[in-house]
């Protein structure tokens, strides 16, 4: 792979940073019910610091990823430092799948039949995030796999040679 095409996806995976970082920080602001509240009572909403929380292992999974293809940039694809990359991206993604899941049945759960509030659009929005998050999950584990078993073959042969 090119230096520049590396490069290029490390500056795309810097910008989704910034870009739902300024949408963490942001959206709560424009919520319906903050209109009448102040900072604090905005940004210490329980539900919205689980998110912060939750989404700790997606900014984790971002580096991971932006090592990744430091990696790559560097020719250093088949390095036990990549494997390990790969799995702390797929230890991430699961991670927050979980906290995903747990967030929707939350909702769910405290949903009060109010008819203002309708959990359904948030259920939907979870459901499809899961499904984003065991995907990512799936293929970096077949990547760390196919990656592990390349490098365990290139160690072999840097052994009899």
């Amino acid at each position: 792979m090119k230096k520049s095409s590396t490069v290029f996806l490390q500056v795309v995976v810097v910008l989704i940073g910034i870009v739902a970082l300024a949408i963490m920080i942001r959206f709560p602001l424009t919520e319906g019910r903050a209109a009448n509240l102040d900072l604090f009572s905005i940004y210490a909403d329980p539900f919205l610091v689980y998110g912060y929380l939750a989404s700790i292992s997606f900014f984790v999974a971002l580096y991971q990823a932006f090592k990744l293809l430091g990696y790559i940039g560097q020719s250093k694809v088949f390095s036990l430092d990549s494997v390990k990359a790969l799995r702390n991206i797929k230890y991430c993604a699961i991670v927050l799948s979980v906290l995903i899941v747990i967030a929707a049945i939350y909702i769910r759960v405290s949903f009060n039949g109010n008819a203002d509030d309708d959990p359904a659009g948030f259920i939907a929005v979870s459901i499809v995030t899961t499904f984003i998050s065991i995907v990512v999950a799936t293929a970096a584990a077949v990547f760390e796999r196919t990656l592990k078993s390349a490098v365990d073959i290139k160690s072999e042969n840097d052994l009899t040679v």
